[in-house]
């Protein structure tokens, strides 16, 4: 699996006078998948938040080690170039600016490079055809009249295009259909490699029937309670967030 990636260490987030993250500690290494499953409220949108550097959010102690640098102070888009990516659970809806001339641009400041619009026209069309997405969605304003499961898609797509070292999903499955799972399940694979890292953030089993998932985490009150091999999303399952965390 090769060197750690991401390393939480005792991590305490606040926002306002609320803790809601009371010393989370989590390694991710590279070319894994780990699950973080909890109940709403747990704090899982949080972690997600603050790994990509939300100002909404205060750390107050704690470190967060991604590719052997500390990020604490890095902004959102210096985390980007660095190679984080998050899925958003509810994807913003931005009128003006069409999906394909806003996945062109975030590219390149990702990338530092000028990208041709053809070249990127084409290499757009074909990561659509993965996701069973309409080719005319790329000429649409970026999620505005999408469907929760476009809107989904949309966020996975982005993925694909950015191609980040370590990528975040925040409830990627909510409020998607069977089908929709296994088209997002699907272009999940299509990303992951020994190269990259994933953090499927979720409260139910559905996405991690299609993905092979190596460390499942259970987070509760703020704080990875438990973790396990994927036998433990079956454990939730059945018994429970509240029963495996007491």
């Amino acid at each position: 699996m090769g060197a750690h990636f991401l390393r939480i260490h005792d991590l305490h987030v606040q926002t306002g006078d609320m803790e809601i993250l009371k010393g989370l500690s989590l390694t991710v290494g590279q070319g894994e998948v780990h699950a973080i499953m909890g109940p709403n409220g747990a704090g899982k949108s949080t972690l997600a938040n603050v790994l990509m550097g939300h100002p909404q959010y205060e750390i107050t102690s704690g470190t967060i080690e991604f590719r052997g640098e500390v990020i604490n102070g890095l902004k959102p888009h210096e985390r980007a170039k660095a190679g984080l990516f998050l899925s958003f659970q509810y994807p913003e809806e931005i009128p003006g600016i069409t999906m394909e001339n806003f996945l062109r641009t975030a590219k390149s400041a990702v990338t530092g490079e000028q990208i041709s619009l053809l070249d990127f026209h084409r290499e757009l069309q074909q990561k659509m055809a993965l996701l069973n997405m309409d080719g005319q969605y790329a000429a649409r304003y970026l999620n505005m009249g999408f469907s929760g499961g476009e809107k989904k898609k949309s966020e996975i797509l982005q993925m694909l295009v950015l191609e980040p070292k370590l990528a975040i999903l925040d409830e990627t499955d909510s409020g998607l259909d069977v089908d929709a799972v296994r088209i997002v399940s699907a272009g999940v694979q299509k990303f992951h490699t020994k190269d990259n890292s994933l953090i499927i953030i979720t409260h139910h089993s559905r996405i991690t029937e299609d993905l092979p998932v190596d460390r499942v985490h259970l987070l509760l009150d703020g704080r990875i309670v438990e973790s396990g091999g994927p036998e433990l999303v079956d454990q939730v399952e059945q018994y429970g967030f509240a029963a495996l965390g007491s």
